[in-house]
């Protein structure tokens, strides 16, 4: 985070915020599965494994959905070379359009599948070096970067910008909060809402210069 400047950032918690609406719109709606959070989803299916093993294909199923989703990601990032973030922003908005679509029409599980692939899409937004740069649908890594960040301002010697992480975290934190209170009053509204803060975000990643 520290390496980016203030548009960058903004875009980046802007776009955790929207990880954590829909992953909270997942959770609730697919019986308490994520879209987002494959540590949690790994866990589910180490405990599927061990107490009912026919139900370990929903977490398995939603694991390669979300890699194949980072795979389309890197491929849609790669190929769009410097506009990358609004390509794979636009790609996101598109998922989750249809995730709605879906919706809309009954197909719970098809639902489920395009918002997993669009979780793992959004992560290939902020790239360096063809590596993930910042992880937007998993806080864990941003959580530690601000603990040892705390420990060396504690200890007088702590850079800059460390306290950006938890900014990141509270964003995805927040955005769990809309998601799942649009998600108990107004469930479609939500999906089209979110499908629709993708676009912008999009839109708004095409004003960064350089990308």
């Amino acid at each position: 985070m520290q390496a980016y400047d203030r548009p960058r950032q903004a875009l980046a918690v802007a776009a955790a915020m929207l990880a954590g609406c829909v992953d909270a719109v997942g959770f609730l709606s697919g019986d308490r599965y994520f879209v987002s959070f494959m540590s949690g989803n790994t866990t589910r299916l180490g405990i599927d494994v061990a107490t009912a093993p026919p139900t370990a294909v929903v977490p398995l199923m939603l694991i390669a959905g979300f890699v194949a989703g980072v795979v389309g990601g890197a491929l849609i990032a790669t190929v769009a070379g410097a506009r990358r973030k609004s390509a794979v922003l636009a790609t996101v908005a598109l998922l989750l359009a249809g995730a709605a679509g879906a919706n809309a029409a009954g197909f719970g599980a098809l639902t489920l599948g395009l918002l997993v692939l669009a979780m793992g899409a959004i992560n290939n937004t902020f790239q360096r070096g063809g590596e993930v740069a910042v992880g937007l649908t998993y806080m864990t890594g941003a959580l530690v970067r601000f603990g040892q960040g705390l420990a060396a301002h504690l200890l007088g010697r702590g850079g800059e910008g460390w306290s950006l992480w938890l900014v990141l975290w509270l964003g995805l934190a927040l955005g769990a909060v809309v998601g799942a209170t649009g998600w108990l009053h107004a469930p479609l509204l939500t999906l089209w809402g979110a499908a629709t803060w993708a676009g912008v975000l999009g839109l708004a990643a095409l004003r960064l210069p350089n990308g």
